[in-house]
């Protein structure tokens, strides 16, 4: 990891925390106004009417989930900025938890698929998909939208500088994050979803059916 890099990842741990009020702002800079429309790119994934969302951020994901008809959304995040950010926007129909991931407070085979978008490296922490696994449902989903790789000429800049844009989204990081997925049973596939303003890197991994 470079001087840069590290940087930017110290950089992104204080907007999530301590200058999270700025997350907002700053989401919408760097991406020219498509961050929202990044995040919400999720919802056609998803299936079942129980979701849990992982690192929820400033709720706009959860916004939406609450909206539609037939959905109970919860969600959770180890950002204390963050859960009153999303609590704000929310309001009192929130159901927000402030936890790991890597130690999910629900009970198993509670949801029909776990949702997380432009998370952190805790995604493919061992524990944190032993833990996704422990709580979907048979055959149900984890969904990550990993990252974006923009159309735009400055987009694509600014994201590769950050580290959020796998410009490398070829065979062989498909195959290690298929392989990786299938240490804990999940059977995956990964996607480049195209929108008017990139392409979207989607993880779509199935829990494998088990009798018990």
């Amino acid at each position: 990891m470079n001087l840069l890099q590290r940087f930017m990842r110290v950089f992104f741990d204080l907007l999530y925390h301590s200058f999270a009020f700025a997350y907002d702002l700053v989401a919408a800079v760097v991406s020219f106004g498509k961050w929202k429309d990044w995040v919400l790119s999720v919802i056609p994934f998803i299936e079942g009417n129980h979701i849990l969302e992982l690192g929820h951020g400033p709720g706009h994901l959860q916004l939406a989930l609450q909206r539609r008809s037939g959905l109970v959304a919860a969600a959770m995040d180890e950002s204390a900025p963050m859960g009153r950010l999303a609590k704000l926007r929310l309001g009192k129909s929130h159901r927000l938890t402030r936890a790991l991931a890597q130690k999910i407070p629900f009970a198993s085979k509670s949801f029909d698929s776990v949702i997380a978008t432009f998370p952190s490296e805790y995604i493919f922490d061992m524990q944190t998909l032993s833990e996704a696994h422990r709580v979907l449902r048979n055959r149900g989903r984890l969904i990550v939208l990993l990252a974006v790789l923009p159309k735009n000429p400055l987009l694509g800049i600014l994201f590769k500088v950050t580290g959020q844009s796998p410009s490398g989204a070829h065979d062989s990081i498909k195959s290690k994050i298929i392989d990786t997925l299938a240490r804990v049973n999940f059977k995956t596939e990964v996607q480049l979803v195209e929108v008017k303003s990139g392409n979207l890197f989607v993880v779509v991994a199935q829990k494998e059916e088990t009798k018990c």
